[in-house]
């Protein structure tokens, strides 16, 4: 039996505006099983996004459970969560989000820095992250000197550093040409392939089709699996 890595109970998401209350996720049960490749989808406002905050701990239920590990997050503190995101989540976006004066290799590193993980297995980890990715010889480089899948390559080995639970992508080929798309996701496909668990949202279902499950969510609800 597989180990659940993160799993939605209920969960209702409501804001207040104004007068009116708008539910932004309408009673979502989700369970995430370990070495999963899930692809959450729909159009834009079906509530991709407030999703992509619960799995990402970013953000609390209104109504429901969030359980990371079997923890409920909707008991932990901001700085909990903060620590819960940088150890146990990795996050891809569709943006990269790298730092432009550091080199690749020093992008990698800098979460593995904030956590005070020893400088040899800094060193050590951050080589073979890039590797992982394809980009041996690019460690030198700086951001602005790679391509946009470069650069995505990147954030994924940045996102790996801390040995996450479950790597969180949003929209990850966004940004990119359809062949650096596909040669990304084909770097998922190996990561999942070898164990690691990947929820991605994204609005494309020819990008959805390399996952082993998508969920198809309309109007704050899921409304197939497939």
């Amino acid at each position: 039996m597989m180990d659940t890595v993160m799993e939605l109970q209920d969960v209702w998401k409501i804001y207040r505006m104004g007068e009116f209350d708008v539910p932004a996720l309408q009673g979502i049960d989700l369970a995430i099983e370990a070495s999963e490749f899930v692809a959450i989808t729909g159009p834009s406002g079906c509530g991709k996004s407030t999703m992509l905050n619960m799995i990402g701990c970013m953000d609390v239920p209104t109504r429901g459970k969030v359980l990371l590990e079997d923890r409920n997050i909707s008991e932990f503190s901001g700085n909990e969560l903060a620590r819960i995101r940088g150890k146990k989540i990795g996050f891809v976006f569709q943006t990269f989000n790298l730092y432009p004066t550091l080199t690749t290799i020093a992008n990698i590193q800098l979460p593995m820095r904030i956590h005070e993980f020893p400088e040899s297995d800094i060193e050590e980890a951050s080589k073979k992250l890039l590797a992982i990715v394809g980009l041996t010889e690019r460690g030198s480089h700086f951001p602005s000197q790679l391509s946009g899948g470069q650069q995505q390559r990147i954030a994924i080995a940045r996102a790996l550093a801390t040995g996450p639970s479950i790597l969180l992508a949003d929209e990850p080929t966004g940004n990119l040409d359809t062949k650096a798309g596909s040669e990304i996701m084909d770097v998922f496909k190996r990561l999942n392939s070898e164990g690691l668990t990947i929820v991605m949202i994204t609005h494309d279902m020819k990008i959805a089709e390399y996952a082993g499950r998508v969920v198809k969510m309309l109007d704050g609800r899921i409304v197939g699996k497939t």
